[in-house]
């Protein structure tokens, strides 16, 4: 054999080894992290729509409480004067006239509406004369009370 004859062996072609493909992480996991995202965005919509009502609904009874103990203060007041028991009847109306400023100078953030905020400010007109009959023990004090708590009710529409 000559060398011409003797040809070198290829060596074994080395096979690639099999290559398992691997996925990223946020391949496998995304689609089921996109169902649990829109599961929980189901049950989200409705609580807080429902929660936004009440939420609303919660401010309109805030602002009618505010209003109905403004109208009893006056109107235990006016009680006061007439069963003859001046002092409470002048601390409960100093207090009304109190309540009803702070509530009309709060402007826009008032339970009063604009509407309603021109239609209290000549009922402050009254006070010093009616807490003055009040402190006097004035029987006509009952009788303003009972005038000044029908002209805030029909100011307010209660």
């Amino acid at each position: 054999m000559s060398e011409e004859d003797v040809q070198p062996r290829p060596e074994r072609e080395a096979r690639p080894e099999p290559v398992v493909k691997s996925t990223p992480l946020a391949r496998r996991v995304g689609p089921y992290a996109a169902v649990l995202l829109a599961g929980l965005l189901i049950g989200f919509v409705p609580t807080w729509l429902k929660s936004r009502a009440t939420a609303d609904s919660l401010a309109v009874s805030e602002r009618q409480l505010g209003l109905a103990r403004i109208r009893n203060t006056i109107a235990s007041a006016a009680l006061d004067a007439r069963r003859g028991e001046y002092e409470p009847a002048r601390q409960a109306a100093s207090q009304f006239f109190s309540s009803l400023r702070a509530e009309a100078d709060k402007g826009e953030a008032s339970s009063l509406t604009q509407v309603q905020r021109n239609g209290v400010e000549p009922l402050f007109a009254q006070r010093d004369e009616v807490i003055t009959l009040l402190a006097r023990s004035d029987p006509a004090s009952a009788d303003r009370l009972s005038e000044l708590y029908v002209a805030y009710r029909k100011v307010v529409n209660d």
